[in-house]
């Protein structure tokens, strides 16, 4: 009994490693170990945006000519438990903001703690800059104190700034671009020029010139 127990579990063992080795192998001849990403992902779903391929929408500078101051400081609501913006404020859990846009980065508030990020960014506060840290102040400064996620509205963060703008002024505004207009189809056929036809006269004497069938019978060329 106990000869035929060790056989039996010979014969298991060795199936197990046999089957551990083909899966080693085949693994190995598959490359089921390094899987690759096929070129063409399954089915293309129409209406799906591409990543990258998302419209940008209206530019910074459109978005400062048609917002809202008002809008603006309902929205710095949400930023006035660490900011003041009041001229002369004092500086809280965040720095006095007033008048902080055309300003140093990292040098608006004096006697302030600037983060090394925000201190050792350089540039000024320029709208682009501004609208830039709205959206995400660590994405902008990796490493800053400020703990706030961002404002992803571009017509919210626009308004943000109209409010700043309003509490210390900033450098003039950006121009929104100019629009091009396409010409209607009813002008481009009106700036089409026409074609001149003749005049009676000129008509007839063209005629006159022209040879009938009767004078080319009679008057061959080369006589």
């Amino acid at each position: 009994m106990t000869d035929r127990f060790n056989t039996i579990a010979g014969w298991v063992l060795f199936a197990g490693i046999v089957a551990l080795g083909l899966s080693i192998v085949s693994s190995m001849y598959f490359s089921a170990d390094q899987p690759e990403r096929p070129e063409q992902l399954g089915y293309v779903i129409e209406g799906v945006e591409v990543e990258g391929e998302a419209d940008a929408g209206p530019a910074l500078a459109t978005l400062l000519a048609s917002g809202s101051v008002e809008a603006g400081q309902a929205t710095f609501a949400k930023c006035i438990s660490c900011h003041s913006i009041e001229q002369g404020g004092a500086n809280g859990i965040g720095p006095n903001i007033y008048a902080s846009l055309g300003k140093p980065i990292g040098r608006v508030a004096a006697g302030y703690a600037y983060s090394a990020a925000l201190a050792e960014k350089g540039g000024d506060w320029t709208y682009e800059a501004m609208d830039e840290w709205l959206a995400s102040p660590r994405g902008f400064a990796p490493g800053t104190k400020m703990s706030f996620a961002g404002l992803s509205n571009p017509e919210e963060r626009a308004n943000v700034i109209l409010y700043l703008h309003s509490n210390g002024g900033g450098p003039p505004f950006p121009q929104p671009p100019a629009e091009v207009e396409e010409p209607a189809a009813g002008d481009a056929a009106a700036g089409s020029s026409p074609v001149e036809q003749p005049s009676p006269a000129a008509a007839g004497a063209m005629s006159a010139q022209q040879p009938t069938a009767d004078t080319a019978q009679t008057n061959p060329v080369g006589n």
